[in-house]
């Protein structure tokens, strides 16, 4: 049984065909269009390029930055130009078929936990550091939600009170509506943000990370006591069994290991820290995610047993 992914980005949409043993097949990368009309006919070109790539698929998953909500069925996205609308419910129907559409952060989650990083563990936090910040639970390789739909909204809580008064950084208004959210530090524009209040200095991320050991030393160390908060936030609240970090900010030299440090001395005195480890996927984990979310929403509406 064939199954499809789609990783729905800002700027690609990636599809990527599966076998049944989980190895890719086939692939294909479309920019990413600028009108909502448009982007469902992308994502269902997308659909339509995989059954004739790979003859019949059984299931599709949709990875799409962004939130759905259970009330509305309605998208907030701020990457894409489908916020306000039924987006995984047009894409059902102009492509005449049922999908499965989650949040591209769960999806790579997902993909870790069974696949990745995560294997073997029963409880796995994903946090992911990129061009904005978020994450996924997974409890024994099966993606947790809730009645909200917003769990993994990691970013969205409340960036640390003595960190901020402490070097004195203004508090932000961020793109969800409310004020002080921890992405808007510790994401990749929010570390190009404290970079320039901190030094005035207007740097790529790749700068600052070359730099951090020299004029970008004090910047990286409080985007560092941030990111622990955040990794003290999930111990104290879910006590995972490791946290895996993915995104474009874990490829900066160090990371790992600065953050184990700086999680080692943000915990409560005495007790370890959660295990880190760096996702394994690299780009195809979202869609593999998305992928096998689908193919356990086919098993379990068909009755399969493997």
């Amino acid at each position: 049984m064939n199954t499809l992914g789609i990783d729905l980005g800002g700027t690609k949409i990636e599809a990527r065909v599966f076998d049944a043993a989980w190895q890719e097949i086939a692939r294909h990368r479309i920019p990413t269009p600028e009108c909502y009309d448009q982007l469902v006919d992308a994502v269902v070109a997308q659909i339509a390029w995989a059954s004739d790539a790979a003859g019949t698929v059984a299931a599709v998953g949709v990875g799409a930055a962004g939130l759905v909500n259970p009330q509305t069925g309605l998208t907030l996205a701020n990457n894409l130009p489908a916020s306000g609308r039924p987006f995984p419910a047009d894409i059902e129907r102009r492509a005449g078929r049922k999908i499965t559409f989650l949040n591209d952060c769960r999806a790579l989650a997902l993909s870790e936990a069974v696949f990745g990083a995560g294997q073997g563990k029963s409880v796995m936090m994903a946090l992911i550091l990129g061009t904005g910040v978020s994450g996924g639970l997974i409890i024994d390789q099966k993606w947790r939600t809730g009645p909200t739909a917003t769990g993994g909204e990691i970013g969205h809580i409340a960036a640390p009170a003595q960190i901020i008064a402490a070097h004195g950084l203004p508090v932000y208004d961020c793109g969800c509506g409310r004020k002080g959210c921890i992405e808007g530090y510790i994401s990749g524009p929010g570390l190009q943000r404290l970079a320039a209040f901190v030094t005035g200095m207007d740097l790529s991320t790749h700068e600052i990370a070359a730099r951090r050991t020299t004029d970008m030393a004090q910047v990286w160390a409080i985007w560092c006591a941030l990111v622990a908060e955040v990794l003290h936030h999930l111990t104290l609240t879910i006590d995972p069994d490791v946290i895996v970090l993915g995104g474009g900010l874990t490829a900066m030299p160090d990371v790992i290991a600065n953050l184990r440090v700086a999680a080692k001395n943000t915990q409560i005195d005495g007790f370890a820290a959660a295990p880190l480890a760096l996702a394994q996927g690299g780009d195809a984990s979202g869609a593999r995610g998305a992928a096998y979310a689908a193919w356990m929403d086919h098993r379990n509406a068909t009755g399969l047993t493997v």
